[in-house]
């Protein structure tokens, strides 16, 4: 009997005929030899599989290599296995429990009577590098339920035979054999260990509870990084390093911005210096929202638990909402977001077609309980400011204004110095409120708003909000680290739910669409973003000090408060620095805190009527007349338009 053919299309939309099955590895060597050594995994139909799995029927197949996005995951998700092997081979009695892929890397688990430590990373490092060498084959092995568990529980590996026992009835048990290590494991995996190269590093050691629970054993997490090749890992290394010199908690003791305690776990203490630099950017936002049409509103913290429940957020979001109750009995909750008190706002008053659209503003003081161990300085916290705005208008209007906003927000962000933005599509989540049919149409105006002010954007499914689909704005800063900040939002749902309405021009009441806006986002968070991404230094319009004026001998102490007095009249934030120090004691302080510009003054600027000037980071001095340096500066210090 002829054996039966077997058609493979390639990405490429090529087709290849096979006379009988075939392994992917058969088929990558097919293509080319260079293709058939770089070949790590392959997808079939879209989904991921072993290099050597047969293809025994015609199927779309794209070769995975380390290029790739998920040939980068297969690298990182065999270093822990690689890592696992390499601590059973150094203390057998250690037991192995789970071992994902994260950001950036991977850990694993471990249950060992006496904890690692980082001292144990280099030797497990070198072990890991030996197994690389070795070049074990890596092959995939289905096993029977029970014996699998009998096999772990022999080897004393309590958590991996507990992991298969808590698996649902009649799915496969799938182990993989990597020399004579063996996992319990999904996979797929590289074809061998020498596949993974030897850009990787352990970072560091954590504690970690089983499974996550409290309750459970406390286990020793082992983290590290992977990468293509030791040029992606150095740049990795190197970011790493300039962060660690770029921390914001670090650059606010420094500059004397802000701080935090544990009697409000969270929130932000901010100092004079902190608050100054907070107000310039609520200043520069309600320049551009001003600009761009908008009204300014500010509604209760603190609201009746019932409008929450009206909302949706008591039932999608409750687990993250701070509940307070008066003793008349009455249940209110702090606001975690703007929208229903902007509703309110809305409410009030007949509104007609001819109000819309109606673009309402909040720089609303939000509270959020976030867990204990996931609190980290300005980037996550429990109170937070937000830049929201809500924009009412009609179906006709929503296009035209999701598209202001998607170039007012790019705009502003290039006012920061982001040029490099990635805008994210993402839609209906799992936990949602609403009729698929109105996900439907909303999702779809939307995506067509987006595409109209032809930027390109990245599929990001099930990450929208729960009342509607949203575009998250992700900025790349300056050592190439990725935050998200501001988020554009379509809703359908609240305005049905709040029952608010318009009189069109044909005389009934009809919905109008919601947007729900953040450009900012977390103004502490883009505080935190900001400093990280400058290093601490400032544009001199956002700096909370711009000058000081620094004395070289006392004989210059009256032109300096001359020329202190000239800066403060033009508007520019300047001190004085009368101290009894050296000139070099006081650029070096200063330098220290960040402030841009120091203009030096003694004898002989006082008698010429002159200022010497130093700018933050330069060994170079510019002298001027005091009247032209205190114009030239007020220039520089005008907030961007």
């Amino acid at each position: 009997m002829a054996s039966q053919k077997v058609k493979i299309t390639l990405p490429d939309g090529s087709v290849k005929v096979f006379d009988a099955a075939i392994t992917g590895d058969q088929l990558a060597a097919s293509i080319g030899p260079g293709l058939a050594k770089a070949a790590l995994a392959m997808t079939v139909d879209g989904e991921l599989k072993d290099i050597y799995s047969p293809l025994e029927k015609d199927a779309a197949v794209s070769i995975i290599t380390a290029k790739d996005e998920q040939g980068l995951e297969l690298l990182r998700h065999d270093c822990a296995h690689v890592m696992a092997e390499a601590v059973k081979e150094l203390w057998p009695k250690t037991q192995i429990t789970i071992g994902p892929v994260i950001k950036n890397g991977f850990y694993y688990d471990f249950a060992r009577a006496e904890p690692f430590t980082g001292d144990d990373l280099p030797k497990i490092e070198e072990r890991m590098r030996e197994i690389v060498k070795r070049d074990e084959t890596i092959r995939r092995e289905v096993w029977d339920h029970d014996k699998a568990i009998k096999f772990f529980k022999d080897q004393g590996e309590a958590y991996k035979a507990e992991i298969i026992s808590d698996l649902p009835e009649g799915e496969e048990v799938s182990l993989y054999r990597q020399g004579d290590f063996i996992d319990l494991c999904r996979g797929p995996h590289l074809p061998s260990t020498g596949k993974l190269g030897t850009a990787f590093k352990l970072m560091k050691v954590a504690g970690a509870y089983w499974r996550g629970d409290s309750g459970n054993e406390m286990l020793t997490r082992i983290y590290g990084t992977c990468w293509r090749d030791k040029k992606e890992l150095d740049a990795y290394l190197h970011m790493l390093e300039e962060a660690e010199k770029r921390d914001h908690r670090k650059l606010g003791r420094e500059m004397d911005l802000f701080h935090f305690q544990e009697e409000s776990p969270g929130a932000v203490f901010w100092h004079p210096k902190g608050w100054t630099l907070f107000l310039k950017l609520i200043e520069y936002m309600r320049k551009r929202q001003d600009e761009a049409g908008y009204v300014e509103i500010s509604t209760p913290d603190i609201l009746d638990r019932e409008l929450w429940v009206t909302s949706g957020h008591v039932e999608k979001f409750g687990e993250n909402m701070f509940y307070t109750s008066t003793p008349d009995g009455r249940e209110y909750a702090l606001k975690p977001m703007n929208c229903p008190g902007g509703v309110l706002v809305y409410a009030q008053g007949l509104k007609s077609y001819r109000d819309l659209p109606m673009r309402v503003a909040e720089f609303g003081k939000l509270h959020r309980f976030e867990p204990s161990g996931s609190l980290h300085g300005l980037m996550r916290v429990r109170a937070f400011t937000q830049d929201d705005a809500h924009i009412y208008c009609t179906q006709k209007q929503m296009k035209d204004e999701c598209i202001k906003v998607i170039e007012l927000v790019i705009d502003i962000y290039k006012d920061f110095g982001f040029t490099d933005v990635v805008i994210k599509f993402s839609d209906r989540p799992e936990r949602r409120i609403g009729s698929d049919e109105v996900w439907d149409k909303s999702e779809k105006a939307l995506k067509e708003a987006l595409e109209a002010t032809g930027r390109d954007y990245v599929y990001n499914p099930g990450e929208g909000a729960f009342y509607g689909p949203k575009l998250e704005f992700v900025l790349r800063d300056a050592i190439g680290r990725d935050w998200q900040c501001g988020t554009l939002q379509m809703d359908l749902n609240l305005p049905e739910r709040f029952d608010i309405y318009y009189i069109g021009e044909d005389g009934n009441k009809h919905r109008p669409v919601m947007l729900h806006r953040a450009l900012f986002g977390s103004l502490e968070r883009f505080v935190g973003i900001l400093l990280e991404h400058y290093a601490g230094r400032l544009p001199l319009w956002l700096a909370p000090i711009q000058v000081v004026i620094a004395t070289i001998t006392s004989d210059g102490d009256d032109y300096a408060k001359e020329a202190h007095a000239a800066l403060r009249e033009a508007g520019i934030r300047a001190e004085l620095d009368l101290r009894n120090e050296k000139i070099n004691y006081k650029v070096r302080e200063h330098s220290l805190v960040k402030v841009p510009v120091m203009f030096v003054v003694g004898k002989r600027e006082a008698k010429e009527g002159t200022v010497s000037i130093r700018r933050l980071g330069s060994q170079n001095q510019e002298i001027l007349p005091l009247k032209e340096a205190v114009g030239a500066l007020v220039k520089e210090a005008r907030i961007p338009s």
